[in-house]
């Protein structure tokens, strides 16, 4: 296994159009010559030629698919809680595999609590070796009808956009997957290694399933996760910018602080009341500054991602990147919400309670501190430097975290990082494609723990203004899906062959 330095993985490759080429065992495949690099597929030939947003005719019946699937799946509100209809998914997709040439004796549906997470394997020609993991999640969160300009949990294609709650995050991407595993499948590929489909179903809240799924696929190669890192396309020109894939994330971590005082009458003020003391110490904390940090994947993502930024702040990203002591670069980064998340760890509070009655001094008084590490840090370390920041021994704190691991930031293996550039160079040659840093949790991190690297690659491409995931009115380009079918295929076949 070759790991590539950051430098190396920033580079664009001169491409032609995919060739089907026959191996030494006759399997026909799409592969590489010479210094072009032509992607790895079963007897598939991929357009590169025309608008930038056209699919292929060969592909509109796999986007046809992916979206009516997605459609689907979006109608089925898969939220925690009573009514909760992950498990329903979980029918849905498996249906679609077993339709598309998957024996359904190779797919599992597994309830838990609420419910369910969904295993898929398609078996490979070689045994020996790790089979390749396709993790997604399938349960969204919550969304209120009144709130959306229409009905979140039915999904609608309206002026080019299909709207819903998992539009973005994460059903269209589930979808996806699945249509290119059985357009491979309907195609005659073979691939020499298993290729596992893991989609579980509470990532968006206790993250119980993705950590059993984990365990379950301890010893595989790697983990493609279309869960997040997608393209992104210029605001302007509406022609797609760059891919920035995520090789590791950030740790989640939540810290109670709590102030106890023996109270009294509101009549009766005294020098020492646990609301005016917390909030002491909480905006000591708000003005703490955790150590800038930077390593390969947010160095690469600062040089590549530069050139789309106005001067200030590109001229930040080189200098930061460059060097990540440079206290302009710093000054400027953290006062933008866009980066400051970027350049190290970052604390916030999030919730405060307190108070008995409204005649009463308060007694005791509770507040919440978010936290995303910086890799490399455990929690009890940053747990101390709150405790240090905050500057109150009558204050306790505790790590009260729950569903999150600290894991390391995944290798930047050169055969993943060439899979990704080929993969999104063969539908956009001059779209630049660099590593990066993620500041959210995923289901990543359960692999990690267990020492399988993983990489979010969803390879849909959107505006970051149309970017609602979570949020109101959640949409995605519907002239993304057939793109993101031929970049998907591409990865895989590169590594699985």
């Amino acid at each position: 296994m070759q790991l590539l330095p950051f430098d190396q993985s920033l580079g664009l490759f001169p491409l032609s159009l995919s060739n089907i080429i026959r191996s030494e065992n006759g399997d026909e495949f799409i592969g590489r010559k010479t210094s072009k690099c032509l992607f790895v597929g079963a007897a598939l030939v991929f357009s590169m030629a025309g608008h930038a947003w056209a699919a292929s005719a060969g592909d509109r019946q796999a986007v046809e698919a992916s979206l009516a699937l997605a459609e689907k799946a979006i109608a089925l509100r898969s939220v925690v809680g009573p009514g909760n209809q992950t498990p329903q998914v979980a029918q849905l997709f498996r249906d679609a595999l077993v339709a598309g040439g998957f024996s359904a004796s190779d797919i599992a549906i597994t309830p838990y609590r609420d419910t369910a997470y969904l295993i898929a394997r398609w078996p490979g020609r070689d045994p020996s070796l790790k089979p390749l993991v396709i993790s997604g999640h399938m349960d969204v969160v919550e969304a209120k009808a009144e709130d959306w300009t229409h009905d979140p949990f039915t999904a609608k294609i309206e002026k080019g956009f299909l709207l819903g709650r998992g539009a973005t995050d994460m059903k269209l991407d589930d979808a996806i997957a699945i249509e290119t595993l059985v357009g491979l499948k309907r195609a005659g590929y073979r691939p020499r290694r298993d290729i596992i489909i893991a989609f579980s179903g509470d990532e968006e809240t206790a993250m119980a399933t993705g950590a059993i799924i984990a365990e379950k696929l301890a010893g595989a190669e790697l983990v493609l996760n279309v869960d997040g890192a997608n393209g992104v396309i210029d605001e302007k020109t509406g022609t797609p910018d760059y891919f920035a894939w995520e090789g590791g994330e950030k740790t989640y971590a939540d810290y109670r602080l709590v102030v106890t005082n023996p109270g009294g009458h509101s009549s009766e003020p005294r020098p020492l009341n646990a609301i005016a003391e917390m909030a002491e110490d909480i905006l000591r904390i708000q003005h703490y500054r955790f150590r800038p940090e930077i390593n390969d994947l947010s160095r690469g993502y600062f040089l590549g991602a530069a050139q789309w930024e106005a001067a200030p702040i590109a001229a930040a990203m080189r200098a930061f990147a460059a060097e990540p002591t440079d206290e302009a670069a710093i000054e400027t980064l953290s006062a933008d919400p866009s980066f400051v998340g970027r350049i190290g760890t970052t604390c916030v509070v999030t919730e405060i309670n307190g108070g008995h009655a409204l005649n009463a001094l308060p007694q005791r008084v509770t507040a919440n501190v978010n936290c995303r590490i910086f890799p490399g840090h455990p929690r009890a370390e940053i747990l101390g430097e709150l405790k240090q920041a905050a500057a109150d021994p009558a204050m306790t704190i505790t790590d009260v975290t729950e569903g999150s691991v600290e894991t390391p930031a995944s290798p930047m293996r050169a055969d993943v990082v060439g899979a990704i550039e080929h993969a999104v160079h063969g539908v956009y040659p001059r779209v630049a494609v660099f590593p990066s840093l993620g500041s959210g949790a995923s289901d990543s991190m359960w692999f990690r723990s267990h020492g399988v690297p993983s990489y979010a690659v969803s390879p849909l491409f959107i505006r970051n203004s149309d970017s609602f995931m979570h949020g109101l009115n959640e949409r995605t380009p519907v002239a993304s899906v057939g793109p993101a079918l031929d970049i998907l295929t591409a990865m895989v076949t590169e590594l699985s062959h």
